[in-house]
């Protein structure tokens, strides 16, 4: 008893389109969010500097010619430098974002554990098929 292959379903031009462009806008969506709701770029922290000179800001002579080159003074370059971002992050967060990951990704296998065995059976020519349904 031979058994038929795998023929995946047909999916139109229209549909793959339709899915490229949904996909798009998920990610410009996604991206956007954080910016949207002020989440991105907030935490930051400055040093003010009395009367900087390149030598307070901690500045070489090198990097003060860049900064020439660019046409930017002691004065100006003070609040570029003077502004930090701010590293710190939550744990709890984090632990939240790995528990989040890695219940999709079970997910994900459990799920198509069905389809991964069919297909195993189709390629290997195991005739027991699938062990779950």
């Amino acid at each position: 008893m031979s058994k038929v292959p795998y023929e995946p379903p047909k999916q139109s031009v229209a549909g793959q389109i339709f899915d490229g462009l949904l996909m798009l806008v998920l990610v410009g969506i996604t991206l956007y969010l954080p910016l949207l709701f002020k989440l991105a770029g907030a935490g930051t922290t400055t040093r003010e500097f009395q009367s900087p000179t390149w030598e307070s800001l901690g500045q070489n002579a090198t990097m003060a010619a860049q900064w020439e080159k660019l046409g930017i003074a002691p004065e100006k370059a003070a609040t570029i430098i003077g502004t930090r971002f701010d590293y710190s992050f939550n744990w709890v967060a984090l632990a939240f974002t790995a528990i989040i990951i890695v219940g999709y990704f079970i997910f994900m296998f459990r799920y198509s554990e069905k389809e991964y065995r069919e297909v195993i059976a189709e390629r290997f020519g195991d005739e027991t098929g699938p062990r779950r349904s």
